[in-house]
């Protein structure tokens, strides 16, 4: 397949393709020959949110704008499952503070919540990470760094930082917070990124994840207890020659002599296991959150450490920015309130949600919309693919549509004839989901061009459905009258009537999505002694605005409502015309 950059002017290019040859020429700098390497990490600690996913998908694009340009590219998943079980989080079915006894062990070893099929904690929130990324198109390497240490993979990294911890805890040194004998001031405290945290927490450390504490002095690897499996371990000894490490636990009082050389029940401090796997990788791209890139922080830190002690080199890192959240209805937000890429698949189709992230910079924060602005964000997602379709797009609009749609090995599923996503709620709305009504509705959208088969707007059409039903309050939700409001038509004056008889006067010659629109908006025109094509003033949006009340109260006994045309072809001519007073 063709760069998505071919047909773009070398100042027009995006940013994944400007990426994608400063990676390219790093890499043959680096390893000339080998596969180009970039890499991303995912801390199963929980669920795994969309914010998270920006962590995926920076690299996950660049890899492949470098594929579609025929390089061997490899974007290496690590799975950070052998970190510490630091809390229990809020609001995860199956979930009971008992869970609390298991902070410190690995990830690997907390039992899944309750009722999960998957054999432990980490495997339950991988697992729907994983099924997203699936769906998102994304090809990767998953590495395990439960598997990597448990089976030694390590050991000579390992030992080599443990022989160079002296070197390590030096370059810590430099960004460890100092008090001012001469100010006499408290030092001001850096803020620290979540992996810190996690492995900072229960350490011992003296300071900010860096291994420091205990009686052994600095000590940049953390034991696991052989008793408790909880890393609340501190080093009392150990002896370079012979690699004979001594740890005592402050959970349970366990003590163990073990010789590290043969030893994998432990693992590397955050702030050097990081730099570690770079070097051992050879990764040359790797994103960071803005909490990683702060001075002091694990990737400062890293990019010292890999060179000074691993002979490496920091990766190309650019910082990513934070993805909020538009309007995530209570009841469906994911286990402690955090969406993951998998509610959003719910609601969204895979390119869409792609697209988000491809047609902003890294360093760009975005939202992601779970309420109305959704129907909006597919509205401008549907103009982009009809100016790509007439080459009306801009350059890099059109780069980040077609990095939407479709990866180096092919395009995603899309949806046959993709109908408006506000059309296709507002019917879901009104229909509750009733397949027969539905089709019959969307099959009158274009009687010209008629919908056969619900098939042909799936999935939009299930992915609009779910929005209606997870992320619409009930409140909110359309429910048509069974009889007429008598009390309200009985109230209407000469006015009120004309604007009905002319609206019921059209409906069979207008029986179509564009010309309902004719029809709703041109009354007021007509009443007013004007063509039903005059261009709007002031005072008819006005007019045509107390019409459209008085329909949605005809209609649906409120003030607003999904869009009258829409609605009109829900409830059907007949009704219609019985609820209007016909």
């Amino acid at each position: 397949m063709p760069t998505v950059a071919q047909s773009q002017s070398s100042t027009e290019t995006d940013w994944v393709s400007r990426f994608a040859d400063e990676v390219i020429a790093e890499s043959e700098r680096r390893a000339p020959g080998k596969p180009v390497v970039v890499a991303s990490g995912l801390s199963p600690s929980g669920p795994i949110h969309l914010g998270n996913l920006r962590e995926v998908m920076t690299p996950h694009l660049v890899a492949d704008e470098i594929r579609r340009r025929g390089h061997t590219v490899r974007h290496l998943i690590s799975w950070d499952d052998y970190d510490r079980y630091r809390k229990v989080p809020n609001g995860v079915p199956g979930v009971d503070e008992s869970w609390a006894e298991h902070i410190g062990k690995p990830l690997t070893s907390v039992p899944a919540p309750a009722g999960s099929a998957h054999p432990n904690w980490a495997e339950h929130f991988k697992a729907a990470m994983t099924e997203s990324l699936a769906e998102l198109g994304v090809e990767y390497d998953p590495i395990s760094q439960t598997e990597q240490y448990l089976a030694g993979t390590y050991r000579e990294q390992i030992l080599h930082a443990v022989r160079h911890r002296a070197d390590i805890d030096a370059v810590l040194d430099r960004y460890r917070t100092k008090k001012d004998p001469a100010a006499g001031k408290k030092p001001q405290q850096k803020k620290v990124d979540e992996a810190e945290l996690e492995a900072e927490a229960g350490s011992g450390a003296a300071s900010e994840d860096d291994g420091s504490g205990g009686s052994a002095g600095y000590f940049p690897y953390k034991p696991y207890c052989g008793n408790c499996e909880k890393d609340l371990t501190t080093v009392t000894s150990y002896d370079d020659d012979t690699t004979e490490l001594n740890y005592t636990c402050t959970a349970c009082g366990f003590a163990e002599t073990v010789r590290l050389s043969e030893f994998n029940r432990g693992k590397l401090v955050w702030k050097v296991d990081w730099p570690m796997r770079w070097a051992y990788e050879g990764v040359i791209f790797e994103p960071s959150g803005v909490d990683h890139s702060s001075p002091g922080s694990s990737f400062v830190v890293g990019g010292q450490i890999v060179r000074e002690i691993f002979d490496g080199v920091q990766p190309i890192g650019p910082m990513y920015a934070f993805v909020g959240i538009s309007g995530m209805a209570k009841m469906s937000s994911s286990k402690g309130g955090v969406p993951t890429p998998a509610d959003a698949l719910k609601i969204m189709e895979a390119p869409l949600l792609r697209w988000l992230y491809a047609r902003r910079r890294p360093n760009q924060s975005f939202k992601i919309a779970f309420d109305q602005e959704i129907q909006r964000l597919y509205d401008e997602w549907d103009s982009l693919a009809r100016k790509v379709a007439d080459g009306t797009a801009l350059p890099a609009d059109a780069a980040a549509y077609a990095r939407a749609i479709g990866t180096a090995a092919g395009q995603l599923p899309s949806t046959p004839r993709p109908l408006p996503y506000r059309t296709l709620a507002s019917v879901a709305d009104i229909t509750a989901g009733a397949e027969d009504q539905t089709l019959r509705i969307l099959s009158e959208l274009d009687p010209e061009n008629p919908l056969t088969s619900l098939d042909e707007a799936r999935p939009r059409l299930d992915r609009a459905e779910s929005w209606i039903t997870t992320q619409v309050p009930a409140e909110a939700r359309t429910v048509v009258r069974d009889e007429p409001d008598k009390e309200l038509l009985g109230s209407l004056d000469d006015e009120g009537r004309e604007s009905l008889r002319l609206l019921l006067e059209g409906l069979d010659t207008h029986w179509s999505l564009d010309g309902l629109t004719t029809l709703v908006y041109g009354v007021p025109k007509v009443l007013a002694g004007l063509e039903p094509d005059a261009k709007p003033t002031p005072e008819l949006k006005t007019a045509q605005r107390t019409f459209f009340v008085l329909l949605y109260r005809l209609l649906v006994s409120r003030d607003t409502g999904p869009r009258l045309p829409t609605l009109l072809l829900a409830v059907g001519a007949d009704r219609v015309r019985r609820l209007l007073g016909a």
